[in-house]
């Protein structure tokens, strides 16, 4: 589907499985038929957090969003695909940054926080964003479209990362990256060790091009583009939660 029909339409519906963060593995029973062909992550997974922020000021007030922006180079013109966009505290933010000749999906799994994010979007008449419901362990997102692809302080509540990132594969236009900010501590307690990140993304094909440690932000930005090849699911090792 060409991207700019994509971004026409406001909100996709898509049917949602009803997945449970936890502090434990997910057993293979709950795991969706659509992840089988992947390995099962050795690492436990938190609780997924509301998506409700209550003082976004507080969040500007450390620069943030500029800050992030910033170091991964966004700029008028590009398409951007905010990944667990929430009530969109980075997309509107993003949507201003790229302009009217850019474009922002917003994608989350919670179908009540797209909506809010909808409602939000359309009192602030911000026509350059599309919202989409994704999967646990697919993106939902058109081949060959973004420039850059935001995961931010929501990667390590991915129930099914090797299946999310392969998938993630396609989207990314020539010169693409994703952009991870996350914080340096067990995947149970709202973060991920970067030793962990590193291999996940690798395991895929990822190469790592850039990892800075931002105490003021309170998290570490990495960067990634496509390797040289994709994985075949069946070559894919789990990483060790020990790493």
């Amino acid at each position: 589907m060409p991207v700019r029909t994509l971004f026409a339409n406001a909100l996709l519906v898509l049917s949602l499985p009803i997945i449970s963060g936890c502090d434990g593995i997910l057993p293979d029973s709950d795991r969706p038929e659509s992840a089988a062909d992947f390995p099962r992550p050795d690492r436990p997974v938190s609780e997924v957090v509301s998506n409700q922020f209550s003082n976004e000021d507080a969040r500007d007030e450390r620069g943030e969003a500029v800050q992030v922006m910033d170091l991964a180079n966004i700029s008028a013109g590009m398409t951007v695909a905010d990944i667990g966009a929430g009530e969109g505290y980075y997309t509107v933010r993003l949507a201003e940054r790229v302009g009217s000749a850019g474009r922002v999906l917003a994608q989350d799994i919670d179908r009540e926080a797209l909506e809010r994010l909808g409602r939000r979007v359309e009192r602030e008449r911000l026509e350059n964003i599309s919202i989409k419901l994704g999967e646990a362990d697919n993106p939902q997102l058109p081949d060959d479209s973004f420039d850059r692809i935001f995961l931010v302080h929501m990667y390590h509540e991915v129930t099914e990362p090797y299946a999310f990132l392969w998938r993630m594969w396609p989207a990314l236009a020539e010169g693409g990256q994703i952009i991870v900010v996350d914080v340096d501590r067990p995947t149970n307690r709202h973060g991920i060790p970067p030793a962990l990140l590193f291999c996940e993304f690798e395991a895929i094909g990822y190469k790592l091009v850039e990892f800075v440690e931002r105490p003021d932000l309170r998290s570490y930005f990495a960067r990634f583009e496509r390797g040289a090849e994709k994985a075949a699911p069946e070559n894919i090792a789990a990483c060790s939660n020990s790493q």
